[in-house]
């Protein structure tokens, strides 16, 4: 909620007037508890996870052969009933966990500094502390992926996740309710670290469920603008990740490469690639996406 009556006030106190953007803030949150901002937090998520996989789900069920050149395991069809499961158990997670998790935290946002406040940030000042937030989470988020991958972590847990070996965007956080919670932590850490705005945290969360589903949709579009980000791992990376299965120890990170090359965990990867790319030059290939992009017979992880 603002400290200001009227837009007169709040101009008084920025001393010039507000932007457009501050205008419209100001119209719709000034009178908005923090808390009920905060709890935005859970629209977005729902919104996210039902309609950011959806685009990708309809062409796979509906045509499947014009996509099929850019599906990265060609051979693994699911069937409406096998996304409608996975959905189905996505939102049970969702109101049983994340939804009372969002609920619950908000004393720590307070606490870390995340703010609702006039003046509103620059598109410099949010693009720093995404930027922020997506490196420290990348970086958290490599370890404790990796420390899951340990046979307690993986059979109690993770292996969840990993029930889809051919993954698809609505399983971006189909996960055991302890690894929801567990990799939570990484997400609030780069935010604690820069605090920002409201709205830079809620580009936040949008931003990296939307990179997660992207990361596990099955697809590698030649076309995607995500191919002109420096060192993103993409779907391809990730997708190898999945068709590995339980033993993978390669393609550990979340958003970038740059942890699973300094600390050699895309070496399976980069050989398997290797070795794909010398059958296609020899020939010996038969020519299926999925041969060619490193998710045929051999698994070399």
């Amino acid at each position: 909620m603002l400290p200001y009556a009227t837009a007169a006030e709040a101009e008084a106190a920025l001393r010039r007037a507000m932007t457009p953007a501050e205008a419209l803030w100001f119209r719709y949150t000034a009178a908005v508890p923090d808390y009920h901002l905060y709890c935005c937090n859970i629209l977005f998520l729902f919104v996210v996870f039902t309609l950011a996989p959806l685009p990708v789900a309809l062409l796979e069920l509906r045509a499947p052969t014009a996509v099929a050149p850019y599906k990265l395991q060609p051979r693994v069809r699911l069937s409406r009933a096998e996304f409608v499961r996975c959905y189905r158990d996505v939102l049970r997670i969702f109101f049983l966990v994340i939804g009372p998790l969002q609920l619950v935290s908000y004393p720590a946002v307070k606490m870390v500094g995340i703010h609702t406040g006039l003046p509103l940030p620059s598109l410099g000042e949010i693009a720093a502390q995404l930027l922020v937030y997506f490196l420290v989470e990348d970086y958290l988020n490599y370890w404790i992926h990796r420390l899951l991958h340990g046979e307690w972590g993986y059979e109690k847990i993770h292996r969840v996740h990993h029930e889809f070996t051919a993954p698809i965007g609505f399983a971006a956080p189909y996960a055991h309710w302890a690894e929801v919670l567990i990799l939570g932590i990484p997400s609030f850490v780069g935010p604690a670290i820069a605090p920002g705005h409201m709205i830079t945290f809620w580009l936040w969360i949008i931003l990296r469920q939307v990179e997660a589903i992207d990361t596990h949709s099955g697809f590698d579009f030649p076309f995607s603008p995500t191919k002109y980000i420096p060192f993103y791992g993409g779907a391809e990376y990730h997708d190898y990740h999945h068709y590995v299965g339980g033993q993978s120890q390669s393609n550990f990170a979340s958003v970038f490469t740059y942890c699973d090359y300094l600390y050699g965990t895309d070496r399976g990867y980069r050989f398997h690639k290797a070795y794909l790319a010398k059958l296609k030059d020899l020939g010996q290939n038969d020519g299926e996406k999925g041969d060619v992009n490193g998710f045929g017979n051999a698994k070399l992880d």
